[in-house]
């Protein structure tokens, strides 16, 4: 028989780890970044860690423009020293009506190196400085978008930057690049006309008519000189 006393501790103990478990997935969450890639060619390894790290280190200091800083920068140029591990996944697509196989690339950073990266506990001021939710149109949703003018590294950082600037957007993942432009599957707290007006707006992004140039795409944005 276990007394009273003996099974609320356990029951507390238990509850505990539970919540341990929970913090802990959410900051490997946050430290880990997919980025789809054509081969697991070493070359492009290394620019689709570059890129994750990017992801990581916007998603972890929540500032728009922190890509931009100069030891960011040299930090993105040695991306394979802040990996702790990675892998490859494969899945079965059918976004042109024929299934294809689709390699991404899947890398979880070294979360004390980022955080000293960025001056403190990033983890921590991500939880601290948490957004408020929109007083409407809090659907959550995702979306496909292609945005074109992004010819160098800068216009990525500042794609990524504009993107994170807006209240609505909670996640953003890299799904492939061609010429100047890149498809971006946007998760959202709201609509996609909610997201459009916000980015047109803004300095950075305009919403285009044009026909995107691959299919399934919900908007086609431009970056802005």
């Amino acid at each position: 028989m276990v007394r009273p006393g003996v099974a609320a501790h356990r029951c507390c103990a238990l509850l505990l780890s539970a919540l341990l478990l929970a913090a802990g997935a959410h900051a490997a969450g946050l430290y880990t970044a997919q980025v789809p890639v054509a081969s697991q060619d070493e070359a492009e390894r290394a620019q689709a860690l570059k890129t994750a790290l990017g992801q990581v280190i916007t998603k972890a200091s929540g500032d728009p423009g922190v890509l931009v800083r100069p030891e960011v920068v040299k930090a993105l140029g040695q991306a394979e020293r802040y990996v702790q591990q990675f892998q490859y996944q494969q899945d079965v697509v059918t976004d042109t009506g024929q299934a294809q196989v689709r390699l991404t690339l899947i890398a979880q950073f070294d979360r004390e190196a980022v955080d000293r990266l960025l001056g403190g506990s990033a983890g921590a001021k991500e939880a601290d400085s948490a957004r408020p939710a929109p007083a409407v149109d809090t659907t959550p949703g995702t979306y496909h978008v292609w945005i074109g003018g992004v010819r160098s590294g800068r216009d990525y950082a500042r794609v990524i930057g504009a993107l994170s600037g807006v209240d609505t957007v909670r996640d953003v993942q890299v799904e492939q690049a061609r010429g100047d432009g890149m498809q971006l599957r946007l998760a959202t707290a709201g609509s996609l006309p909610r997201l459009l007006e916000a980015l047109n707006a803004g300095p950075v992004l305009r919403v285009t008519n044009a026909k995107p140039p691959v299919d399934g795409i919900d908007a086609l944005l431009d970056l802005k000189p």
